[in-house]
């Protein structure tokens, strides 16, 4: 059965790479708004019979959900077997239960409304806070892939003596997979959060790597405060200048700016939401489950 790739708006660069990378035919669509605000959706290449793929990284996802249920129901009204997400960054994660009285939880609601249109999924390191496996929420077949190991191959090509910071202990797990590939010392610090820009974390004890590059690890940047405090207190420590890993580069506001003015050396994310600090590719990440779900 053959296949054919649509990348929404944004999504270009990476829905040719996976084209290319799994021998696909780069499918033709086009979205625009009409002067109210709604989105108009045409898919000018022939789906009839095809897997459609359609690929949409999910920041600033408002934006975006419409347009992603409306070219996937077209594609099936036109005739596609079925149709297929690749997702790199996966939005609503974070509301995952009821903090306080009278509170909708997200997570679940989204997840409810993809899995009505999307036939399978892939995701690169979703938010699992308080969950297990994303089976938990989606209904749709998903799949979910780890960019450990590239940021670990990143650290070994690109820096002289690591050592690997966590944000908190929840990320100990994932951090100590990074260090161990990447063949350097890791430690986790806690972190107290308060609101959306208010964290307080402990000092990181580093007495012993004063001569190490330290290489902040998270999975996703959004307001930095967290890696931002860490900086400080690096600087005061008279530690040498960190570099700041992050895999989704969500960067709200103006939050890349005031992260590259803490006294970092460099920030560094993988290319799941595209962004200047984009330099680590993940593309072969989605070729397996393309080639077996897809082709």
């Amino acid at each position: 059965m053959k296949s054919i790739l649509i990348g929404l708006p944004g999504n270009e660069k990476l829905t040719k790479e996976l084209a290319q990378v799994i021998n696909a035919e780069l499918g033709q669509a086009e979205f625009r708004q009409f002067p109210d605000g709604e989105n108009y959706i045409q898919i000018i290449s022939d789906v009839v019979n095809k897997r459609v793929v359609i690929v949409c990284t999910l920041h600033r996802p408002d934006d975006k959900l419409l347009p992603l249920y409306f070219v996937s129901k077209t594609a099936k009204d036109l005739g596609a077997v079925c149709t297929c997400l690749v997702v790199p960054y996966l939005a609503y994660m974070r509301q995952d239960k009821r903090f306080q009285a009278g509170e909708g939880i997200t997570s679940q609601y989204f997840a409810a409304l993809v899995s009505q249109f999307a036939d399978s999924m892939i995701t690169v390191d979703p938010h699992l806070h308080r969950r297990s496996k994303l089976s938990e929420i989606y209904t749709t077949p998903s799949q979910v892939v780890h960019a450990a190991d590239h940021i670990s191959q990143w650290i070994k090509e690109n820096l002289e003596k690591p050592v690997l910071i966590g944000p908190d202990s929840e990320s100990e797990q994932w951090v100590s997979k990074v260090a161990q590939n990447a063949q350097a010392p890791f430690t986790v610090l806690e972190k107290i959060r308060r609101g959306d820009r208010d964290v307080e974390i402990s000092v990181p004890k580093l007495e012993t790597y004063k001569d190490h590059t330290p290489v902040l690890v998270d999975d996703i940047i959004s307001t930095a405060r967290t890696m931002i405090e860490t900086v400080a207190h690096l600087r005061k420590a008279g530690m040498n200048p960190p570099v700041c890993i992050g895999v989704h580069a969500v960067f709200a506001g103006d939050a890349y700016k005031e992260l590259k003015d803490s006294g970092v050396e460099q920030v560094v994310t993988c290319d799941t939401i595209p962004h200047p600090s984009n330099k680590i590719n993940l593309c072969e990440l989605y070729k397996d489950f393309l080639l077996e779900k897809v082709l």
